[in-house]
C-alpha cells in the first residue's frame, strides 16, 4: 500500500483485518476491497483529502471520476460498496462521527445472463479430457476434474481444494465446503463416480512413489507442487481453455464457472426444482439461483423465433 499515505494504509489494513476476523471474508474478497480502497484513497489524496476528512461530495466526486474513466457499472457499484463498508467500520471504531457514504445510491449492478454451454459442448469437453493430455495419469486426472465439476456444479475453488478423505469409498455423495465454510452434500453421477475411483487409484500410486522418495503425503484429491499443495485455480482455468481448443469449443465461452452454469441450466431444463438447484450450488439466497430461469426463458424465445412455422416472414 505504498501508493497511499500511511494513514490511509492504516485505515485499509485495519478494515481488512476486521473483515477477515469477524466476517470470515475470503482472501479474494479482501484483495478486491483493498484494490478499491487504495484507488479511492489515491484519488482523495490528489484532491488534498483523506478518508478522515472526505465529505459526501468528495465520495460522489470520486464515483463521477470512475464513471468518466469508463469503468463498468458493476465496478463502480463494488467501489461504492467498499467505501460504505469502510466508513461503517470507521464509525463503529470511533474514527469518524459520521458516515459520508451512507446515503449515496450506487449505479447498481448490470443484470446479465450467465454464459453457459450446450449439452453437446459439455460432451465434447468431457470426451477430449480423456485423450488430450500427454500422460495417462494426467488424462485420468483431467477427466475426473471435469466430470466432478459438471456433475456437482462446484465452484472451481471448491474443486481444487477437495480433501481426498471426502471422496474415498466410491461415494454416492460428497461433502463440499463452500463460501463462509458452509458445508453441503452433492450427489455424484455414475460417470463422475467411475472417473473418481480411477483417479484415486492413480493418485494413490503416485503418492506411494513420492512417499518412498521422502515426500510428505498430500491431503488433497488433486495434489500438486504448488505453494498451496493442490492444483491452483489458475492452472485449472488454463487447462479448461486447452480442452476447449482441443474439443472444438469456442475458448471464450469456456471457463470453470460456465461449467457450473451449465450444470444448473441443464438441470433446470430437465425439470429440476429451483430450490434443489439452490442447495446443490450452495447459494445462500434463492434470488441468485433464479437467474437460471431467465436463461431458460431466453432459450425458449429463441426456439419459438427460429422454429415456429410463422417465424419466417420472408
Amino acid at each position: 500500500m505504498s501508493t497511499v499515505s500511511a494513514d490511509a494504509s492504516r485505515w485499509i489494513e485495519s478494515f481488512l483485518e476486521a473483515q477477515a476476523a469477524e466476517l470470515d471474508a475470503s482472501e479474494n474478497t479482501r484483495l478486491a476491497y483493498g484494490r478499491d480502497l487504495i484507488d479511492a484513497a489515491d484519488w482523495l489524496e490528489r484532491k488534498n483529502q483523506s478518508f478522515q476528512t472526505a465529505s459526501r461530495d468528495h465520495i460522489e466526486g470520486y464515483l463521477i471520476a470512475c464513471d468518466a474513466a469508463g469503468l463498468a457499472r458493476s465496478t463502480r457499484a463494488r467501489r461504492l460498496s467498499s467505501l460504505k463498508q469502510l466508513y461503517r467500520f470507521a464509525y463503529e471504531e470511533g474514527w469518524r462521527t459520521d458516515n459520508p457514504a451512507i446515503q449515496i445510491k450506487g449505479p447498481g449492478k448490470e443484470k446479465s445472463l450467465p454464459k453457459t454451454l450446450s449439452i453437446d459442448e459439455v460432451d465434447r469437453l468431457l470426451g477430449v479430457a480423456q485423450t488430450s493430455a500427454k500422460s495417462q495419469e494426467d488424462r485420468i486426472r483431467n477427466t475426473c476434474m471435469m466430470e466432478l465439476l459438471y456433475a456437482t456444479g462446484m465452484r472451481v475453488s471448491e474443486l481444487v481444494t477437495l480433501p481426498v478423505s471426502a471422496t474415498r469409498g466410491d461415494p454416492r455423495m460428497i461433502l463440499v465446503r463452500g463460501k463462509g465454510d458452509k458445508e453441503r452434500m452433492v450427489p455424484l453421477s455414475p460417470a463422475a463416480r467411475d472417473a473418481l475411483v480411477l483417479w484415486i487409484d492413480t493418485r494413490d500410486a503416485q503418492e506411494d512413489l513420492a512417499r518412498k522418495k521422502g515426500a510428505a503425503p498430500s491431503k488433497f484429491l488433486f495434489p500438486s507442487h504448488s505453494k498451496a499443495g493442490h492444483i491452483t485455480r489458475h492452472r485449472f482455468y488454463m487447462l479448461i481453455k486447452e480442452l476447449a481448443v482441443a474439443g472444438g469449443v469456442a475458448p471464450d465461452k469456456v471457463t470453470p464457472h460456465t461449467l457450473r452454469h451449465a450444470f444448473a441450466t441443464h438441470l433446470l431444463a430437465g425439470g429440476a426444482d429451483l430450490r434443489a438447484i439452490q442447495t446443490l450450488l450452495g447459494h445462500a439466497d434463492i434470488s441468485t439461483t433464479e437467474i437460471y430461469t431467465h436463461v431458460i426463458d431466453e432459450r425458449l424465445k429463441e426456439l419459438v423465433l427460429q422454429k415456429h412455422p410463422l417465424a419466417d416472414t420472408d
